[in-house]
């Protein structure tokens, strides 16, 4: 099976992890999901990618293993950001890292809270 290629599959698939505090939202003109009222993650207006959040030593680990899907871009070469080529995009990964970064994002008191009231 082919791995997400779109932003719409992306943002259907972001949304269907059901967690709080993410919302639509544009940035710079282009639409993304905040989580926590942050950029949580979009697609790349500069290359055809996913954009997640990802820490740079992580990021050139990614790159290294497999560079036709982990891609680099000079916009990005300074952010804690990695992208991930359309199509390349593995669904389990993408979930397992959106729900990483929205637990990372989220205020802690907020997150103990939220957390307490899974259970």
């Amino acid at each position: 099976m082919a791995g997400i290629a779109t932003w719409p599959e992306l943002r259907a698939l972001a949304l269907s992890l059901d967690l709080p505090q993410v919302e639509d939202a544009v940035s710079w003109g282009n639409p993304n999901l905040k989580a926590h009222g942050k950029m949580w993650c979009w697609w790349s207006p500069y290359v055809d990618a996913a954009v997640f959040k990802c820490a740079i030593p992580e990021r050139e680990i990614l790159q290294a293993a497999d560079p036709t899907a982990f891609l680099h871009h000079d916009h990005y070469a300074n952010h804690a950001l990695i992208l991930v080529a359309a199509g390349r995009i593995d669904r389990g990964w993408a979930e397992a890292r959106l729900r990483r970064t929205w637990e990372d994002m989220a205020p802690k008191r907020w997150l103990a809270t939220w957390k307490a009231g899974q259970a």
